[in-house]
């Protein structure tokens, strides 16, 4: 894939294709890391950490904690519905 070099600033960019957005879940404000290698440049998507519940239930040190008269508020909007 051929791609134009810009002038911003001080800086030269480059965009990102994306197909390479959309399949790593990228947006505005995220990281990536840009490894070099002599003339070759390689960006790679950090990989995010896919967590289960039962997993983080476990690392709880009490359980869930409690709040003292949960039981008795009153509905706000659909929870008996």
């Amino acid at each position: 894939m051929l791609q134009t070099l810009r002038k911003a600033g001080g800086s030269l960019v480059m965009t990102v294709p994306k197909a390479f957005i959309d399949q790593n879940g990228l947006g505005d404000g995220s990281q990536v890391e840009l490894h070099l290698l002599g003339k070759k440049m390689t960006v790679e998507a950090p990989t995010r950490p896919r967590y289960k519940l039962a997993d983080l239930m476990a690392e709880m040190p009490q359980g869930l904690p409690r709040v003292e008269g949960w039981d008795e508020m009153p509905s706000v909007g659909l929870e008996n519905g």
